[in-house]
């Protein structure tokens, strides 16, 4: 019998592989999949993902993909930067002096995201670049600049000069509330002579008489067709009496239209953050910067879990109860556990930016033997900050779209981001080019040369007493990306289209997968990653956006 049994076991399968024959489908069924249909449990969560200790970067793991049923265009992609600011774009510019200042800071919003202006510099400039952000586009604007009659060309100019727009009401005494008696634009000073700049502006400014004007309490849209219909550039808004109690800039109307997902605050002025550190000179900062209209500060210290950090952000929160607070750091050597972030939290932060030596031009991990790897740092961080509604900002390890999508699924709200902006046009510098290429230059915070410019930047790693400094950063160059306003809608688009191809219509909608479980991960190997980049090529042709096609052997 035993002997038998493999011949009748052949039998029955040949007779049964015989009667597939006639149905080819039903045949290829069989061949497939031994006549069973079944879908196995595949992938990891994240909570598997991270389980066994390992600490785990961008590059060690994918998303596996979901299905979809919506276009890529309609995924939505607006998040919590801080407990009470919510973004349209999840992208955020990082506080160094080599990435965010004004120009940045302007961009970064127009196109959705926030810029946070750096602190590596006098009080007063900070505030200023704040100021400049603030004053870039406003819905009804009621607190511009106003001069008197008796104010000079001269002083126009220099309002030009240091707000960007030189469209200025003129009243009595140069004040708001007060009779508007005239206007000075740059049509009215364009060819006076550098001998005509002590001319009064009584003299070369457009009388009241001659103005278009508007009542008050005329709404944001009437106030927009009158500008159209008069083909003005500023329309002052006036109460019975005469006096000015608004503006209206017809630049603003533009920029509405060209921009429709702009970060904006309640007054319809463009959203900036600004860093400060957790030395006591710093509060005289933190005056400028409030009184010049910045929306939230970040904190910046070279280790985020620290009893000046705590001390900070309590005097904030009792200080100017309205300024939303980010605890962390410069990105560079912040916090990276749970238990960290429950001090923070504690202490009243209203988002936490995690990250400790994963930036590009950081060595902290090298250098002091401390830090975590990115994945691994957000996931847990977020983990346990959601619990008590704290958004979570991923800031380091960021160098590509794919890591942002990466980090915003692991649980992060938003993503900051330093070397991937700092060849823009908008960033800080000079360009200089390098064997034919052309760069700009980007440093760490933590690196010999920014604190050897300015102190705050020493005085973030190292106490005046230090004798020795020991860099946790280190300066190179970066490759010309062109304008943000090009780079960003890269990014942006990019997000939605991974988005798309995980099967999330929102970032809430992605980050609920991944606390569910539906949300599926896998580990990479050595061998995975070099499978999944380009290779097998005898030359490269990669072109980023706004930047030259470059030949890569």
């Amino acid at each position: 019998m035993d002997s038998s049994y493999p011949r009748e076991r052949h039998e029955s399968v040949g007779k049964r592989y015989q009667s597939l024959t006639n149905d080819s489908s039903s045949m290829a069924d069989y061949l497939i999949t031994g006549g069973t249909g079944y879908v196995p449990d595949d992938g990891l969560t994240g909570a598997q993902l991270f389980a066994n200790g390992d600490g785990l970067t961008y590059n060690d793991f994918l998303i596996l993909p979901g299905f979809i049923d919506f276009s890529a265009d309609g995924v939505d992609l607006t998040s919590a930067l801080t407990r009470k600011i919510t973004l349209k774009s999840p992208l955020v510019s990082s506080p160094m002096d080599t990435v965010t200042e004004s120009q940045m800071a302007i961009g970064m919003a127009l196109c959705g995201g926030v810029g946070v202006i750096h602190h590596n510099c006098t009080a007063e400039f900070q505030a200023n670049e704040v100021r400049k952000v603030k004053k870039y586009e406003q819905g009804f604007i009621l607190d511009p600049v106003v001069m008197s009659p008796t104010h000079t060309v001269k002083d126009v100019a220099q309002a030009k000069k240091k707000f960007g727009f030189s469209g200025i009401p003129i009243t009595n005494n140069g004040h708001m509330g007060e009779k508007l008696v005239g206007l000075v634009t740059q049509r009215d000073i364009d060819f006076l002579t550098d001998d005509e700049m002590d001319t009064p502006i009584s003299e070369v400014m457009t009388k009241y008489e001659d103005l278009v004007v508007a009542p008050n309490g005329v709404t944001l849209k009437e106030a927009n067709s009158i500008l159209q219909k008069s083909k003005k550039g500023k329309l002052p808004i006036v109460n019975d009496d005469g006096e000015l109690v608004a503006l209206i800039a017809r630049t603003d109307t533009k920029k509405n239209r060209e921009f429709p997902l702009a970060s904006k605050d309640e007054k319809k002025q463009l959203l900036v953050g600004a860093a400060v550190s957790t030395h006591d000179e710093d509060k005289k900062r933190l005056d400028l910067l409030v009184q010049a209209g910045v929306d939230f500060v970040v904190l910046d210290s070279s280790q985020g879990n620290s009893i000046y950090q705590i001390n900070m952000i309590k005097y904030l929160k009792k200080s100017y109860p309205a300024l939303q607070v980010i605890g962390g750091n410069d990105g560079k050597s912040t916090f990276v556990t749970a238990a960290q972030a429950k001090n923070l939290i504690d202490a009243g932060a209203d988002a936490l930016r995690v990250g400790m030596g994963s930036g590009s031009i950081c060595i902290t991990q090298e250098v002091m033997a401390v830090g975590r790897p990115q994945g691994t740092a957000v996931y847990k961080v977020a983990e346990y900050a959601r619990r008590f509604g704290v958004p979570v900002i991923a800031d380091g390890g960021i160098s590509s779209v794919g890591h942002v999508i990466k980090a915003l699924a692991l649980g992060a709200s938003t993503v900051m981001m330093g070397s991937l902006l700092a060849g823009t046009s908008e960033a800080p510098g000079e360009y200089f080019f390098a064997d034919g290429v052309r760069l700009k230059k980007y440093r760490g915070m933590g690196s010999l040369d920014a604190m050897e410019k300015h102190r705050s930047s020493q005085s973030r790693y190292f106490s005046e007493s230090d004798k020795i400094k020991v860099a946790q950063g280190v300066s190179g160059s970066i490759v010309d990306k062109g304008s943000i306003h090009k780079f960003v809608p890269y990014l942006y688009a990019g997000i939605q289209h991974g988005c798309q191809d995980i099967g999330a219509r929102c970032l809430s909608n992605l980050r609920s997968m991944m606390y569910s479980g539906e949300l599926k991960f896998e580990r990479r190997t050595a061998s995975a990653q070099v499978e999944g980049g380009v290779h097998n090529l005898h030359k490269d042709i990669r072109r980023k956006m706004g930047q030259v096609p470059v030949g890569l052997s």
